[in-house]
């Protein structure tokens, strides 16, 4: 299977190419495609698995907001030809894959939803911490999860990266006002699609009380908890999340065929 990022004009993004379907995944404001890494390989072989990296670094500032990359997912869509899509989102991914199904509702076939913002989330605040805390980063990066040494080394550095870097620590800041001003309470009825809603039941950031808020206002929703689980379930308990996510998938598909 070919991981290699492709680099297209202003588009990057992974393709696995196994399949018809298109399953787009969309990571959080910290995410990595490394995030990812369990779903790609269960799933690319029989999906084409499309990966973007959102370009919270490299929109124009006046551009950069949750809308923003709305459209830069749109256009990711038109360019590769997709007819339709299963769209997948952790933390603001999530929040970008609502407001893309609200936005464009007859190229989204299904949506998955892990740890969404939209309705409630509890970060960093909008404000980083002085230069040079590590130990800071290092507890906040481990309170994503469950179990504090999933967040490794590697992914910490990222993050200490991200926060003691001026220009990145103001996109950051100004896409995470952008999702707080984008509160979808008052529209997620209007999305017909199902949805899939899988939780961490110990996330710190969107709390369980936020996954069934969600649910009770998304017309065609299932939702369920992964015990001892954080904020990136796809990432703590990737075996489980894959068996209810491939679920999920097969019957959407199904119904669809015999439709």
């Amino acid at each position: 299977m070919n991981l290699q990022v492709h680099q297209e004009g202003r588009f990057k993004y992974i393709e696995t190419g196994g399949g018809e379907e298109n399953l787009l995944l969309l990571h959080g404001l910290f995410g990595a495609l490394s995030n990812f890494d369990s779903i790609i390989r269960h799933f690319g072989d029989h999906y084409n698995v499309v990966v973007p990296i959102l370009p919270i670094m490299d929109l124009p500032l006046r551009k950069l907001s949750v809308m923003g990359l709305v459209e830069y997912v749109d256009d990711l869509v038109e360019y590769k030809g997709y007819e339709s899509v299963h769209v997948l989102g952790n933390s603001l991914g999530g929040h970008v894959a609502l407001l893309y199904v609200l936005q464009y509702p007859h190229k989204v076939r299904s949506v998955i939803l892990t740890g969404s913002s939209g309705l409630f989330e509890s970060a960093m605040g909008t404000s980083f911490p002085k230069r040079g805390d590590r130990e800071f980063i290092r507890k906040k990066t481990q309170s994503t999860f469950y179990d504090p040494n999933v967040a490794s080394e590697e992914l910490i550095d990222e993050v200490f990266d991200t926060v003691n870097d001026r220009n990145k620590a103001i996109r950051v800041i100004a896409t995470a006002k952008s999702a707080v001003r984008h509160n979808l309470g008052d529209n997620l009825g209007q999305i017909k699609a199902p949805v899939l809603l899988i939780w961490g039941r110990d996330d710190q950031i969107t709390p369980a009380f936020v996954a069934q808020k969600f649910h009770e206002l998304l017309p065609d929703s299932r939702l369920v908890f992964i015990d001892q689980c954080g904020h990136a379930p796809m990432m703590e308990h990737p075996e489980l999340f894959n068996q209810y996510l491939e679920a999920f998938l097969n019957e959407v598909v199904a119904k669809e065929v015999s439709a």
